[in-house]
């Protein structure tokens, strides 16, 4: 059987590094095509009312997942320093715990959106002639939400032992298969949101399936078996308290981001789809650098469980050179082709206008977003997660809440609103470098010195 696995305990760091993070980088723009798909077809052939719809959704989705997602890194972090100190049954505990949890929490978020999805469209004050069709497409969305964190979870399985080019191919199928059906609902069957909704869910299911068959047929301590699940407390309560901040973390940025939503509603439908445009085509400079955080991650947790203390500041070194220079060849290319990438999911000028406003105050310093990640990913991959996220929380949640209702009251314009992006990430990013070498002096300086004394003694 061919090994995907990537010994990340030794080696040549940077090379083994990329090798991790380039599958990892294509997988997320597969999943970021499924929502993209949605944007352009809704946008060509149904309307920019629908593009709207659909688009406005995202951070709103986005809030009411995040928390459970969170729980998935904490699954990879424990994953990672089992196989990494080769604790196999600490290893095979943590998956079947981590599996039942994932299906448990998607059966939740589906009540939730199902039963609160007007609601809080509502309260983000989204418009009259949008609000019915954003409320359907979310609705049918999180009737997929189990297999999409089935999904997020086996994958987060898979990378703890170094695999993400599985990953990759599965969500290759299921891409293609999403466009598929995506132009069969909605130029075939005449249908609107609701029909790509449906293409989202039917292709997220498709590839849940493939990555359970994946660790169903694993010859390793990964392996899955469905008589076997059950949730394994002291493996949850880990998991919990690594996973569970940032999770937190993650609802809050998304929080932030709904009263920035809130706050693009404002100025009408147009503004939105352009918005939604703009923040859509963002999401691939923030994959190619997000990509780095989950290296970051598995590579630093491996390496504490291993013993290899020296090799997770070089961990960190290398995380922050490759997302720099991701952050500022994808962004750079997405500046120059601005209006070309908008057109493909709106034809109305001014809509092409408010995305090349967003786009150009957000990507020329998105790359300290990738910094800024990348920092994190190493501090959780300590199994420090409170005290990032609690800065994260200020840095960046914070200060957006702040700009929002005093700099942008006084000076209501997009410009205004999206210049508070990039302040609040360079803060965040310098704070996360202090605490990263506290904590990194603290955690792994005694274990260095007694390595070396017993070097010495022998």
């Amino acid at each position: 059987m061919k090994n995907y696995t990537i010994d990340m305990c030794s080696g040549s760091l940077p090379k083994k590094m990329l090798l991790f993070a380039i599958p990892l980088i294509l997988s997320s723009i597969l999943q970021l095509l499924f929502n993209a798909v949605d944007l352009i077809v809704v946008g060509k052939y149904v309307g920019d009312e629908a593009l709207a719809a659909v688009g406005s959704t995202g951070s709103l989705i986005n809030l009411l997942t995040n928390l459970f997602i969170g729980l998935s890194v904490g699954a990879n972090v424990l994953v990672a320093r089992y196989i990494g100190a080769k604790q196999d049954t600490d290893v095979q505990e943590t998956v079947h715990t981590a599996v039942l949890v994932s299906v448990l929490s998607g059966i939740l978020l589906t009540a939730v959106g199902l039963l609160f999805a007007k609601p809080l469209l509502e309260l983000m004050a989204t418009p009259e002639n949008v609000l019915k069709q954003s409320a359907l497409y979310l609705r049918i969305y999180f009737c997929g939400m189990p297999v999409m964190l089935l999904y997020n979870f086996g994958s987060a399985i898979l990378r703890a032992q170094g695999d993400t080019r599985r990953p990759l191919y599965y969500l290759l199928f299921s891409g293609v298969t999403n466009m598929c059906l995506n132009l069969f609902f909605v130029l075939v069957l005449h249908r609107g949101v609701d029909g790509v909704a449906y293409a989202t869910v039917i292709s997220q299911l498709l590839a849940a399936a493939l990555i359970v068959q994946n660790l169903m047929r694993a010859d390793n301590a990964c392996r899955l078996s469905l008589r076997a699940l059950r949730i394994y407390p002291s493996k949850l309560k880990t998991m919990a308290q690594i996973g569970l901040p940032a999770g937190l973390q993650g609802c809050i940025f998304s929080l932030s981001n709904v009263l920035i939503q809130a706050s693009v509603n404002s100025f009408g439908d147009i503004a939105m789809a352009g918005n939604s445009a703009a923040a859509n085509i963002e999401g691939f400079v923030y994959v190619s650098m997000n990509a780095f955080h989950h290296t970051a991650l598995s590579f630093t947790s491996q390496n504490y469980g291993a013993g290899n203390y020296r090799r997770i500041r070089k961990i960190l070194g290398w995380a922050l050179l490759f997302v720099t220079l991701a952050g500022l060849l994808v962004g750079g290319t997405v500046i120059a082709l601005d209006e070309r990438l908008l057109r493909f999911y709106t034809n109305n000028p001014d809509a092409v206008a408010y995305g090349c406003i967003r786009i150009a105050y957000i990507c020329t310093l998105y790359f300290t977003c990738g910094t800024m990640d990348a920092v994190v990913g190493c501090l959780r991959g300590l199994g420090s997660s409170v005290l990032p996220t609690v800065v994260s929380l200020i840095g960046a949640c914070g200060f957006r809440v702040v700009w929002i209702f005093t700099v942008f009251r006084q000076f209501p314009t997009l410009q205004t609103l999206y210049l508070s992006y990039p302040i609040s990430w360079i803060l965040t990013t310098c704070a996360h470098l202090v605490i990263f070498f506290f904590i990194s002096r603290r955690k792994l300086r005694p274990q260095l010195r007694q390595s070396a004394a017993f070097s010495g003694s022998h």
